[in-house]
């Protein structure tokens, strides 16, 4: 496709906000606004953004149903108070870790690997697309003396057990339609003996460093934006699960009636954020993965074409894909339609929902692509600024959309 017709392409996506399904939003901004935006997004910055991220890994993989896991939500709920995001509350719900059957013992050091049948199989089974190219092993990691740190080693160690699980968000409350918000999502807990860095640090962080932007005093939005970090997505989206099944039926009740207070305001769209930082490329014949971040890397934002809200869905991650064009500083961004296997799921039958990931989850993280993804190597140290400026870039993109979406502005002097 020619340039000039991606662009067309692109600013047509952009500005077809006009449909009841994604709020109306002027789109076509006088010039002012659109300073505005550029000055509000210009506020994410590559060292906090790291920060944060290196900030969640303190607490190892932060695998649920263990007192690391609980101690990274008590600091991320802390970091959002200091934000000024001071509303912040937490979905509570039961979790059993299920007794699994023994396999037989991996090579020392090795992780557990999936036949690529099998692999295949389950991936296209939840509309995951077609497993192609190269591919490398994939598994979770589940040897301990695979983790050479002794110190990362015994933070890790503690099983995960039967309990109360949380997740934590906190809310932009709208100024003028409070009884309507967006959903911006990433889960907190990972597994693999590492530190999660990536899956989901990364989107962790990222969610964290929107809600600092937006509960600025000088930035106010027309609609809520809820801000919500789940827990035991590794272990089947359960989390988001329970997020839905105790507040779906709750939305746009004013409680108290006549206080103009919303606890769970009306769905209006669902944007997830699950391992943002890893764009190396295709395995090598070999297996092995390029060493550097490649040039052509770019967000990919999915929807899931045989989901019920598939169109809504499939204008949202178009929609992003604008604001990609005009508030990322480095990375593109392409839209795909087999968004898989992370907590926006339990929403996509719903409202209109998208996923932003750094490669495409079935066809491409599903076939290796990522080399750390539930391993030991999944640790801060492992990636560069050009890896980090890719989340940057992703969060610059939900950031300018959600300014669009939930008619933001700046407050003046």
């Amino acid at each position: 496709m020619r340039p000039s017709l991606v662009r067309l392409t692109c600013s047509l996506a952009f500005s077809a906000l006009a449909v009841p399904a994604l709020a109306q939003s002027p789109v076509t901004e006088p010039d002012t606004a659109f300073t505005d935006f550029k000055t509000i997004v210009s506020r994410l910055e590559l060292e906090k953004y790291k920060a944060t991220v290196k900030g969640l890994t303190r607490f190892g993989d932060r695998r649920e149903g263990t007192e690391r896991n609980r101690k990274a939500l008590d600091w991320i709920e802390a970091q959002l108070k200091s934000y000024g995001c001071t509303n912040t509350e937490r979905v509570t719900y039961q979790y059993a870790p299920p007794v699994r059957a023994a396999r037989p013992a991996a090579a020392p050091g090795a992780a557990p690997v999936t036949p690529p049948a099998a692999r295949a199989a389950s991936t296209n089974a939840q509309g995951g697309g077609k497993l192609r190219g190269n591919r490398a092993r994939t598994g979770v990691n589940s040897d301990s003396m695979a983790q050479k740190d002794p110190v990362l080693r015994a933070l890790n160690s503690e099983p995960s057990t039967p309990g109360d699980r949380q997740d934590v968000y906190c809310t932009k409350i709208g100024t003028t339609h409070p009884d309507e918000m967006y959903i911006v999502g990433a889960h907190m807990d990972g597994h693999g003996w590492g530190e999660a860095a990536n899956d989901d640090g990364s989107g962790t962080a990222l969610v964290m460093e929107l809600a600092r932007v937006f509960s600025s005093p000088d930035v106010k939005t027309d609609r809520s934006i809820r801000f919500v970090l789940w827990n035991n997505e590794e272990t089947g989206l359960n989390g988001a699960r329970a997020y839905v099944d105790q507040r779906q039926s709750l939305q746009g009740i004013e409680n108290p009636k006549g206080s103009g207070k919303y606890p769970e305001p009306k769905w209006l769209g669902m944007i997830q954020h699950d391992m943002m930082m890893w764009d190396h490329g295709m395995p090598n014949a070999d297996g092995s993965i390029p060493k550097d971040q490649r040039p052509e890397a770019d967000v990919n934002i999915e929807f899931q074409m045989k989901s019920k809200a598939t169109l809504a869905s499939q204008q949202l991650a178009w929609f992003l894909h604008g604001s990609n064009e005009k508030y990322a500083t480095d990375y593109p961004a392409q839209v795909g339609p087999h968004m898989t296997n992370t907590d926006s799921a339990p929403f996509q039958d719903l409202i209109p929902t998208v996923s932003l990931r750094e490669n495409e989850r079935g066809s491409q993280v599903g076939a290796g692509w990522d080399p750390n993804w539930h391993q030991v190597s999944d640790v801060f140290s492992t990636y560069s600024d050009k890896d980090f400026r890719l989340g940057l870039n992703a969060a610059q993109t939900t950031l300018g959309a959600l300014l669009h979406l939930a008619n933001g502005s700046l407050k003046k002097p």
